[in-house]
């Protein structure tokens, strides 16, 4: 199934994503001419809860949802609130898994999602790979690893209950705990694999310089499931230092902006876009955490990572996980779009081309 997140709209409150659903996610629909399409829910942390404690609210989401020709297979569960402040940065990552809001809100999204699943019906959950990298630390872990447990635990009563099994999975982002896909894996080794997994972010798979095609082929001789995939591209620049001038109109406030940089002897980092021009030496190719739409055309020196996104797709098997399209970031865009709407459209449509072209390995 693939969808656009909603994570791309600031509502977090039930009177505002019902707002949103009809002033973005219809129209979407309407323009592509589809009788349905996939709406990746994105509810901040206090509205999960509420829709756990209050069946009539419960009711009203799943009552505009399909009245707007929506279904919904996949929540993001990364962002926990507060995602569209004026400055997100590190607080994106808190509560981390060792604090037990973290937890708490994934188990409602959980009940939240088999509630608008159909019977029999199955989903995924997108959720940060444990934390920022620091502060953290042997007590941090071990009480990760327990949330863990409870998680699962919490996953498989949950299908006993409703007959709808939702899977977590972990979303590797550089500067993290679990940086790369091949951290993730290690640590889910200790999972249960029937409710735990992997979440592919394309661009987050970019920024790292790893190979798309070996990560995927990794990931499956492995024996960790790839539960969701973030269709997203970041940005690419051949020589940054020619570029700077381009490349700083993408240096904003809000989001932090990993930037990593291809070198002879391996890849270097930097945690924010601002900051790169002090700590790395420009001398090889960067790639940005900038979460740039899908179907942008490279201007100047500045181009989108959408190969990376091309070359996941195809080494992924069938039958697909969930697609989502997580372009969070239009409104803090140098040149963001007149009408979101048809930026939203257009991406899907791009994508869907990008599927219906893939070949399977």
């Amino acid at each position: 199934m693939l969808s656009y997140c909603t994570n791309v709209h600031p509502a977090e409150d039930l009177d505002g994503v019902c707002a949103q659903l009809a002033r973005y996610a219809g129209p979407v629909r309407a323009a592509l001419g589809e009788q349905e399409i996939g709406a990746g829910l994105w509810l901040a942390a206090d509205l999960a809860a509420r829709l756990v404690a209050e069946p009539a609210a419960l009711h009203r989401l799943k009552s505009e949802v399909a009245d707007r020709g929506l279904r919904v297979v996949t929540l993001n569960a990364f962002p926990h609130h507060g995602f569209h402040d004026p400055v997100v940065k590190h607080r994106v990552y808190r509560p981390s898994w060792a604090e037990p809001e973290r937890l708490r809100y994934t188990l409602d999204c959980a009940e939240v999602l088999a509630a608008l699943l159909p019977d029999g019906g199955s989903g995924s959950i997108s959720t940060l790979p444990l934390g920022w990298r620091e502060p953290w630390g042997a007590a941090e872990e071990g009480v990760a690893r327990r949330r863990f447990d409870e998680l699962a635990a919490g996953l498989r009563a949950l299908e006993d209950r409703t007959g709808k099994r939702i899977r977590v999975g972990i979303e590797p982002e550089p500067g993290c705990l679990l940086d790369t896909a091949a951290d993730a894996v290690s640590w889910l080794r200790g999972c249960d694999p029937s409710y735990l997994g992997l979440c592919l972010d394309t661009c987050h798979l970019a920024v790292s310089f790893a190979d798309p095609v070996g990560t995927v082929r990794e990931i499956r001789a492995a024996g960790v499931e790839v539960v969701k995939v973030q269709a997203s591209a970041a940005l690419h620049v051949d020589d940054p230092v020619a570029a700077r001038a381009e490349l700083a109109r993408y240096a904003e406030p809000r989001y932090l902006h990993q930037v990593r940089e291809r070198a002879p002897e391996g890849v270097r980092a930097c945690d924010d876009l601002p900051e790169a021009w002090d700590e790395l030496p420009g001398g090889g190719p960067w790639r940005v955490h900038f979460h740039v739409p899908l179907h942008w055309r490279a201007t100047g020196a500045l181009r989108p990572t959408t190969d990376v996104l091309r070359a996941a797709l195809g080494a992924l098997p069938d039958p697909l996980p969930p697609i989502e399209v997580e372009t969070y970031t239009w409104s803090v865009l140098p040149d963001p779009p007149d009408d979101l709407v048809d930026g939203i459209a257009a991406e899907l449509a791009f994508t869907r081309e990008l599927l219906d072209a893939r070949e399977l390995p």
